[in-house]
This record gives C-alpha cells, sequence and structure tokens, in this order.
C-alpha cells in the first residue's frame, strides 16, 4: 500500500484534534481542507464567514484564488461522508471524561431558521424563521444539543425541506415534517449512547400529541413547553387550557402556599431565584396521569405572563401510582424547572456561538455542500470545548518566547483539570472562543503579513514568535494597548 503523504499540520492544538478524523479522509487535499475549513471558521468575525473569508482572500474579487478553489472543491465536490465525521466527534465528545454525557444532562431539541435569498438553494422556502420572528424566504434545520449545568455542544442537524421540493408535495415518501426529523434526531442521540434526563423543547414542539408520542413509543421521556392557549377537552366547566388549570391552583400567600411548592431556580450568571411550582389537572392530564401539567411561576397570586411556564411531562410523580411501574426515576417539581431551565440557559447563547462561528454565512447551494459546512460548524464548536477542557502547554500567556522551539506538530496537550472553577454555561462558551483565538488568530495573522511583506524566511524573532503562538501559546489579545 502506498504510504499517505503528509498534511501541512494545523496550527497549535488544532492539528491534534484533525488528526483524529485524518482516517476518515482519503486524500491530502482533504485532510488538508478539513484543516483549513476548520482554521477560518474559528478566527474572529470580520464579515460573513464566506469561502473567500475562511481563505483570507478579498471577497468578490478573491473568489477564484486557488486557496478559495480548494475550499469549494473541498465542500462540494470532494468525496468524504459529513455523516461519518459527525460521528467521530460525538464519539470523541462522549469518550472524553470531561465532556461525556451523563444522565443528569439534557436533550435539547430545537429548529434553527436563516434567511436566505433565491429559489435554487436546497432546502429553501417561505417559512417560520424563529430567529426574525416572522415568515420570510430561508433554511430551517433541526437539531439536537445536549447540555447541562456546566457546557454543551450540538449532537445532531438535520435540514428541513418544504413540501414544494418534492414532486408529491407532503404525500411524497420523501417529506419529513420538522416533527419527524426531531423525533428521529432524539432516537439517533438515544442509539448514539447519549445519556440524558428528559427531551426538553418549546412550546413548537410541545403543543403536538403526535410528537409527544413518537418520544412516548421510543421510551424517551421528555419536559415541553405548552402555549397558554393550548386547548384540552374538559367537561362542562373544567379546565381546558393551561391558564386556567392554574387558575384553579389555591394559593394564599408564602406562609400558606396552598397547592404550590417553592423551587429554587438558578440563572446563567449564577444567582437564584424563589419559583413556584403546582401539578395541575389538564383535561385528562393530573398528577398520576401519563402526561402532567406542571405550572411554574415567579408570582403564583398574578401568574405574569413573561415569568410562568405551562409544562408536560411524562416523566412519573414521587410517590404516585406510576412510579413504580415506569421504567424513568420519579422527577419532582424541582427537578421538572431543572430540566427545562437547562433549555433556557443556553438557548441564546448557543445560537450567539453558533451565529460566531458561522452557521448561516455559507455560500453554497447544494444539499451536500450545506450538510457539510454545519458538520464542520459543530466540529469548530467540540474543538472550542477541547481546548478549554485542555491543559494548556503554557500557563501564562507571552509576548515573545526567548528561543525559537522547533517547528514541529504539536503534541495532543495533556488533560487536565479544568482552568476556571465551574461557571455558567453561556460564560464558558466565551471563554473557550476567546482561549482558541487567542493563538489562532496572531499564528494566522503574523503568516500572512509576512506572506505580503516578502517571499523570504521570516527573520528569527518572528518566526520565533510564529512558532510559539502555532504551538499554541496564546497572546492576550483583549487587555487594553
Amino acid at each position: 500500500m502506498t504510504r499517505r503523504l503528509p498534511c501541512p499540520p494545523a496550527p497549535g492544538p488544532l492539528e491534534a484534534y484533525a488528526a483524529r478524523f485524518d482516517d476518515l479522509f482519503s486524500t491530502l487535499a482533504q485532510r488538508r481542507g478539513f484543516r483549513e475549513y476548520l482554521t477560518g471558521l474559528l478566527l474572529p468575525r470580520n464579515r460573513n464567514k464566506t469561502l473567500t473569508c475562511l481563505a483570507g482572500t478579498e471577497p468578490v474579487v478573491g473568489a477564484q484564488h486557488p486557496s478559495v478553489q480548494r475550499l469549494q472543491f473541498f465542500l462540494s465536490e470532494s468525496t468524504w461522508d459529513h455523516e461519518r465525521v459527525n460521528a467521530r466527534r460525538v464519539e470523541l465528545l462522549l469518550s472524553d471524561p470531561t465532556t461525556a454525557s451523563h444522565s443528569g444532562g439534557v436533550l435539547v431539541i430545537d429548529d434553527s431558521g436563516d434567511r436566505k435569498d433565491g429559489k435554487a438553494t436546497a432546502h429553501i422556502g417561505r417559512q417560520w424563521l424563529g430567529r426574525l420572528g416572522k415568515t420570510d424566504n430561508g433554511i430551517v434545520t433541526v437539531t439536537t444539543c445536549w447540555a447541562d449545568e456546566n457546557l454543551y455542544y450540538p449532537l445532531h442537524a438535520v435540514p428541513y425541506s418544504p413540501a414544494h421540493h418534492f414532486p408529491k408535495g407532503k404525500s411524497h415518501p420523501g417529506f419529513r415534517t420538522k416533527l419527524q426529523i426531531a423525533a428521529e434526531l432524539a432516537r439517533t442521540a438515544k442509539a448514539a449512547g447519549v445519556a440524558f434526563r428528559a427531551v426538553a423543547a418549546d412550546c413548537a414542539f410541545g403543543d403536538q400529541d403526535g410528537f409527544r408520542r413518537q418520544l412516548d413509543s421510543a421510551g424517551l421521556p421528555f419536559v415541553m413547553a405548552l402555549k397558554p392557549s393550548h386547548g384540552t377537552w374538559a367537561y362542562g366547566k373544567d379546565a381546558y387550557t393551561p391558564v386556567d388549570a392554574a387558575r384553579t391552583l389555591t394559593w394564599t400567600d408564602p406562609e400558606h402556599p396552598g397547592d404550590w411548592t417553592a423551587v429554587e431556580r438558578t440563572f446563567r450568571d449564577g444567582h437564584t431565584e424563589t419559583w413556584w411550582a403546582a401539578d395541575a389537572r389538564l383535561g385528562w392530564w393530573g398528577p398520576d396521569g401519563n402526561v402532567r401539567l406542571i405550572v411554574a411561576t415567579t408570582d403564583p397570586a398574578t401568574q405574569p405572563p413573561q415569568a410562568t411556564w405551562y409544562l408536560a411531562t411524562d416523566l412519573p410523580r414521587p410517590g404516585g401510582p406510576r412510579e413504580a411501574d415506569s421504567p424513568e426515576p420519579a422527577a419532582g417539581l424541582h427537578e421538572v424547572v431543572r430540566i427545562y431551565g437547562i433549555r433556557h440557559w443556553i438557548e441564546q447563547s448557543y445560537k450567539q456561538v453558533k451565529g460566531e462561528l458561522g452557521w448561516a454565512d455559507f455560500q453554497v447551494r447544494s444539499d451536500t455542500a450545506i450538510r457539510r459546512h454545519q458538520t464542520l460548524v459543530t466540529c469548530a464548536f467540540s474543538f472550542c470545548w477541547d481546548t478549554w477542557f485542555t491543559q494548556p502547554p503554557d500557563p501564562e500567556p507571552i509576548v515573545a518566547p526567548a528561543a525559537p522551539p522547533a517547528a514541529t506538530p504539536a503534541e495532543p496537550a495533556e488533560r487536565g483539570p479544568m482552568q476556571t472553577p465551574p461557571a455558567p454555561a453561556s460564560k464558558l462558551a466565551a471563554g473557550a472562543i476567546r482561549a482558541v483565538r487567542a493563538w489562532l488568530d496572531p499564528w494566522t495573522t503574523l503568516q500572512r503579513c509576512w506572506r505580503a511583506w516578502s517571499n523570504a524566511p521570516p527573520p528569527p524573532e518572528l518566526q520565533a514568535l510564529i512558532n510559539a503562538v502555532g504551538a499554541g501559546h496564546p497572546l492576550d489579545l483583549y487587555s487594553p494597548a
């Protein structure tokens, strides 16, 4: 067998991470493209991360540059399997003790809508885009994310194709609704060995009886939001919306809470608040039914709309008749509120991190290229956590090394404890990206500036600095001048 040609190494710890995927790429060009694409995604966002931006060329006029064309071919034409790459990424996350899933985590299901112009791009259509809060032309991707109180990371993503993309519309065998895609992704996460306490989703999924039944038949417990106006058939004057059910609960004051129980909720910034939660009855739903309705609010007397949750869950009540028969451990009110609260912790910061990495910035039209781009973004996302939880080669940022180190690929850093105490997930995400950019941005900038200045080798002092940041030694990019 012909020996594989060596690939130009990526800078710093990125090389050690990328090398774990090398056996999934059959050619040198694919391995090189994987490293260059991740490098471009991880760099600071000066403009939309199109292919010209990822390759470091001028927009529009630099589209024909060889480096841009290499990335274009890697993304659209090259023969590599994005599903195998994503499966390896998830496998690496689950095998690392610092990022491994556990039974206290939550599987968050959501859809991400991004505006796109034109009609020729795969999956595009006029549909509801939650990010914009309106119906517009764009692409929607259904995603799953694992999260707990300290970290979160994407698992799987599948673009949704509107019915007009199929010859027979919604009756076509290949058409799948967002709910069907979401249920399939939840089953995929379970089959991949991801451990979690329950599936969490907003009211777009929670209001759908069929979706909850699909999860229940797959043995996946859930905690999902309901719209206040979600209607259920009931006798006579019985409660038929969550709001009606909440108003039937008794409350006097905190000293005499009646049906309500105090629960402590922890927020992203670490502070805590006392909320109140209660099991309510809604039609056939009740504390001991197959589906429970949980109402959580800051003030049971007024139940402010912006601070009141109506949650549906199939987790059994402690001490209830279903506790012994259910395969899932019982969940008290505090546990149900905690599960859904985790989804709130990560919702905005998760979208911001994906946006910072260029999730919606692709300028390709084919289904394969879109899915590959999204897979590469999730690889960049996971690499930030890999770097954050890895012992850095030098604990202190440097300005310039005393002597030039050898220009060799960086070895995998030794695993160690977190460099900071546990913090809210949103702060960890920002710190993880900054930790990567502290060495990646200087390395890229120095290389590009010197190549633009001269074709000669850099002077020893500059080469020493390039080698140092290329080995993962960070520079402080955020200190005042």
